[in-house]
């Protein structure tokens, strides 16, 4: 059996803590709980901080500590935006690239989602709406447009989680699942990027929203 280097298994556990709420944006990181908690020296728990840095999960900040990153309203929708766009282009590419295998495993990860709506179950239904976008990126065919799309779905996870916490967010997002299957399944590129893009994007009333949870959770 391959081990895992100490860096890697915190670093993954760390990504792991922030994407389910445990450790909310804004949160300092203390380096000495997580030397006792992972049963480490400080050197992994650091570069497992750098990386984690380079991914835009947490800001290093010296002499002050180790934070969850938080952005602004203004950051925020920036990042949502951009992430918008880039979601877009992958439902492009993955309405022409789609093989039938990815395209039934998709299916398959729709209807778990499926299932979790009508059961009311916001953190299964979180954990598997990742899986959803993911069969999107790697259905594109382009390793780096995957990398990239990836990068910035986790750097967006807390917040993304967040909004499922806004009354009936949850049924919208699976009508919007939907659309999304129904175009790439039908091979219109276009359709499904505006899908993915209406989907992703926070505007409005939606981003006004959000702002209002975040409001709350971060009190």
């Amino acid at each position: 059996m391959v081990s895992v280097p100490n860096t890697l298994r915190i670093r993954r556990a760390l990504e792991d803590a922030i994407v389910a709420g445990r450790f909310l944006p804004g949160t300092r990181l203390d380096p000495e709980a997580l030397e006792q908690e992972f049963a480490c020296s400080r050197t992994p728990i650091r570069e497992a901080f750098q990386q984690l840095e380079a991914s835009g999960l947490v800001r290093v900040m010296p002499k002050r500590g180790t934070f969850v990153t938080q952005w602004s309203p203004e950051e925020l929708a920036e990042r949502f935006e951009v992430m918008a766009e880039i979601e877009a282009s992958c439902g492009r590419l993955a309405a022409r690239r789609i093989t039938d295998a990815e395209l039934d495993a998709f299916r398959a990860v729709h209807d778990d989602c499926r299932r979790l709506a009508e059961a009311g179950e916001v953190e299964a239904y979180y954990a598997r709406n990742s899986d959803f976008h993911h069969c999107i990126y790697r259905a594109t065919q382009n390793a780096f447009l995957t990398q990239e799309a990836a990068r910035l779905h986790a750097m967006l996870q807390p917040y993304r989680r967040m909004q499922l916490q806004v009354r009936n967010r949850m049924g919208r997002s699976f009508a919007e699942h939907d659309a999304i299957v129904a175009a790439i399944a039908a091979g219109d590129g276009e359709a499904a990027a505006k899908a993915l893009r209406d989907h992703v994007i926070v505007q409005g009333d939606r981003f006004h929203d959000l702002i209002a949870v975040l409001r709350q959770t971060l009190a």
